[in-house]
């Protein structure tokens, strides 16, 4: 991979299906795909990449497009887009604004080991996932694709697991889960740790992004030594 411009489009790629026409078609949830947001930005260091979902009106996206040229280039992700208030009035113009997330978007680098107490769920491991997270459980028993899917066992039952929320081609975004009274312990960081070495074992550059306002998801990323390569915008 090249610039963080290149990861951006990357991340973008994985988390939507991109249409010939730049258009966002869904999200790509492993057998669950569902309607993408209707604006996207990621914001790098090297420049700003945008994305519309494919239902909304020509004249609305030139107006979004006028906006989101005029962005300012940065690398300080913390603070808000300078013309984010901008094109939230235009967006809710449209329809009624039901969400809004930002956050650091991140690339897992190379040589990142699976700890001992890290386990890839397989025909034979997938029991420790039964009990405490059983609606990952039935997705593997009904044949979805979830990619490699790593736990840390605690007495027989996985306490925080890892799989891949979003996945294409040539990457996967980290979805990790721990039980709450479990938080705080590693084993989120383990089971992240398991999942990237698993991932770059089947070719696919592993991705982790998250949400400003989560600081333990944030913490995972730094005890790995995660590069952040801007962050992602959307707004539905």
């Amino acid at each position: 991979m090249g610039s963080e411009n290149d990861w951006m489009k990357l991340h973008a790629s994985t988390l939507f299906a991109i249409g010939a026409d730049g258009r966002l078609r869904y999200v790509q949830e492993p057998g669950d795909p569902y309607a993408p947001p209707r604006f996207f930005m990621g914001r790098t260091p090297r420049g700003n990449v945008w994305y519309f979902r494919d239902d909304l009106p020509d004249e609305l996206i030139a107006k979004l497009e006028r906006l989101c040229r005029s962005e300012p280039v940065t690398a300080d992700f913390v603070q808000p887009p300078d013309l984010s208030s901008p094109i939230r009035a235009v967006l809710q113009a449209h329809a009624p604004i039901t969400q809004e997330e930002r956050g650091p978007a991140y690339r897992i680098p190379a040589g990142v080991s699976a700890p001992s107490n890290a386990v890839r769920i397989t025909k034979w491991s997938g029991h420790l996932l039964k009990d405490a997270f059983p609606w990952l459980w039935r997705r593997i028993q009904d044949g979805v694709e979830v990619g490699p899917v790593v736990s840390v066992a605690e007495q027989g039952t996985a306490v925080s697991t890892c799989y891949c929320a979003r996945l294409s081609p040539s990457a996967a975004e980290a979805g990790v889960v721990t039980l709450e009274p479990m938080r705080r312990k590693g084993f989120a960081t383990a089971a992240v740790a398991g999942w990237t070495a698993a991932c770059v074992e089947r070719g696919l550059h592993p991705l982790y992004s998250t949400s400003w306002q989560n600081p333990g998801s944030i913490r995972v990323a730094q005890k790995l030594g995660m590069v952040c390569y801007g962050e992602d915008w959307s707004i539905q």
